[in-house]
C-alpha cells in the first residue's frame, strides 16, 4: 500500500494512494521520489471546495504571477472509477476542460485534495434531480446528434411541425434510456451526508487516493486568505515524500 507525506508550514498530510489508478498511483511516485514537488506551492485554494497544487511553476513565483497551467509534457489517462468519490479528504487530479479534454485526461502533475461540505438529504434529493436532468440532456443531445442532417433540412424548410414531432420523439426516448438512472448511489448519500465532499466532480475526474492523516491541515490552508487566481496571500510550500 503506497503512501505520501505531503509537509507544509501548516503541518504533514499523509495520503494513502489507490492500487484501482495504478497509472495516476505511479506517476504521482516517480515525481515525488524525483523531488518533483518540492518547493512547489498550494497554489489555487477556494474555502469549502478543495486546495491545489504541483504546478512546477509555482516554485519561486513572484507574488501576482498567475499559476496553474504548468506540468510534465504529458497528460495521463483517465482512470476514472465507479467507487471512488470525492469525499473529504479525497485526492484527485487536475484537468483541462471537456471542451478541449473530452477524455478528461489528467494533468501530469496538478492535484487537488477535497474538502467541501456536508448535505442534507434534502439537498441530495435536489442534487440527484439535477444530475437525472443532465443525464437526459446528453442523451437528448447525443440522440439529436444523429438526426443533424434531418433536422437541418427541416429548418431550412421551416417545418416547425416535423421540429416539434422530432423533438418530442426524441424527448421520449432519452428519458427512456434513462428512466433506471436515479443520480447519487447510496454509497454517495451516505458519504456525503456524514463525511462531506464535491458530488458534482464524481465521474468528472480522477480520485486516486485519500488523506490518511492531517486533515485538520488540509482544513487550516483551505481557509487561509488568498487573493487574485485564488492564490493564497502567504505562499504555502510544499514538500512530498514516499513512505515506505
Amino acid at each position: 500500500m503506497a503512501k505520501v507525506k505531503i509537509q507544509t508550514m501548516l503541518g504533514d498530510i499523509v495520503v494513502r494512494l489507490y492500487d484501482e489508478t495504478p497509472i495516476h498511483r505511479d506517476n504521482f511516485l516517480k515525481l515525488a521520489r524525483e523531488g518533483y514537488y518540492d518547493g512547489t506551492l498550494f497554489h489555487r485554494v477556494i474555502k469549502d471546495f478543495m486546495i491545489q497544487g504541483g504546478d512546477p511553476d509555482s516554485k519561486g513565483a513572484p507574488a501576482g504571477k498567475m499559476l496553474g497551467v504548468g506540468g510534465p509534457d504529458y497528460t495521463l489517462e483517465a482512470e476514472i472509477k465507479e467507487g471512488l468519490y470525492h469525499k473529504r479528504g479525497a485526492l484527485a487530479a487536475a484537468r483541462q476542460g471537456d471542451e478541449v479534454n473530452p477524455e478528461r485526461r489528467s494533468s501530469g502533475s496538478q492535484f487537488y485534495i477535497v474538502w467541501g461540505q456536508k448535505y442534507n438529504e434534502g439537498q441530495l434529493r435536489q442534487f440527484s434531480r439535477q444530475l437525472k436532468m443532465q443525464k437526459m440532456q446528453a442523451v437528448f443531445n447525443q440522440l439529436a446528434s444523429g438526426h443533424r442532417d434531418e433536422i437541418m433540412q427541416m429548418r431550412r424548410e421551416r417545418n416547425r411541425a416535423g421540429l416539434q414531432e422530432l423533438q418530442d420523439r426524441l424527448a421520449a426516448e432519452a428519458e427512456k434510456q434513462t428512466s433506471g438512472f436515479s443520480g447519487l448511489t447510496d454509497k454517495q448519500r451516505e458519504i456525503y451526508t456524514s463525511v462531506g465532499g464535491t458530488p458534482h466532480l464524481d465521474g468528472q475526474y480522477t480520485v486516486f487516493g485519500e488523506v490518511e492523516d492531517g486533515l485538520d491541515v488540509v482544513e487550516m490552508i483551505q481557509r487561509t486568505a488568498t487573493a487574485r487566481g485564488d492564490r493564497p496571500v502567504d505562499d504555502i510550500q510544499m514538500r512530498i515524500t514516499v513512505i515506505e
